[in-house]
């Protein structure tokens, strides 16, 4: 995956129209862009059983396509802050001890981001790398259709807070503020999954998400 973004970083580069930098201090960039949502998934610890999972039983989040709104602030020409806007959707399923029994349903999830981002100039193109903080928030979470026979009534996945890894290319297309931008982010966040019965913890385990979060799309700066 980084020789890959290198390699997109570098093209892009060669494909920008020469151009003298500008001073963008204090400008406004608005990113509308399509994201690839890749999370992992998979169970790190079980911390309540009685409902008896059968032995090596691992699971995973289905990935997802989104748009995203990111809105970005330039302090500098070179340091920016950026944080975006969306919402995606994930269900959680079994890929071994219960095969493709579907865990969770519909979770609905906005991952809170705010980065701060050091561009370099490579011509007319502006690489940049960044870093910063990320909430998780589950706005919804269902009880996956494999886990009603035994009894469950309420699926919670838990909201934390972790930190992003950012990278990433900006390449203006003509003089008129409009840019193609390239973006890579991989967040490290976990989350605990809880399954009730009436009012009664039947399972309880700890997740890995840490997705990876690939955008394409345009930008516009004012």
């Amino acid at each position: 995956m980084k020789k890959l973004l290198a390699g997109a970083v570098a093209g892009a580069a060669m494909l920008a129209s020469p151009a003298q930098a500008q001073d963008d201090t204090g400008s406004v960039q608005v990113k509308l862009m399509g994201t690839a949502v890749l999370p992992d998934g998979k169970i790190t610890s079980f911390n309540t059983d009685i409902v008896g999972l059968p032995a090596g039983t691992q699971t995973e989040a289905n990935d997802n396509f989104v748009p995203t709104l990111a809105i970005e602030y330039f302090v500098t020409p070179q340091v920016s802050f950026e944080t975006i806007c969306c919402v995606t959707q994930h269900d959680v399923d079994a890929v071994s001890g219960l095969p493709d029994a579907e865990l969770v349903s519909n979770a609905k999830l906005i991952p809170a981001t705010l980065t701060a981002k050091y561009h370099f100039d490579a011509g007319a193109a502006k690489p940049y790398v960044g870093v910063g903080g990320a909430y998780f928030l589950w706005v919804a979470d269902d009880p996956g259709a494999a886990t009603l026979p035994l009894g469950v009534t309420d699926t919670d996945l838990s909201n934390e807070l972790g930190f992003v890894l950012q990278a990433g290319v900006d390449v203006p297309l003509g003089d008129r503020g409009l840019w193609l931008s390239l973006d890579a982010k991989r967040y490290f966040v976990d989350t605990t999954a809880r399954w009730f019965a009436g009012d009664t913890l039947a399972i309880e385990t700890e997740h890995k998400l840490d997705p990876w979060v690939l955008s394409a799309g345009a930008a516009w700066r004012f």
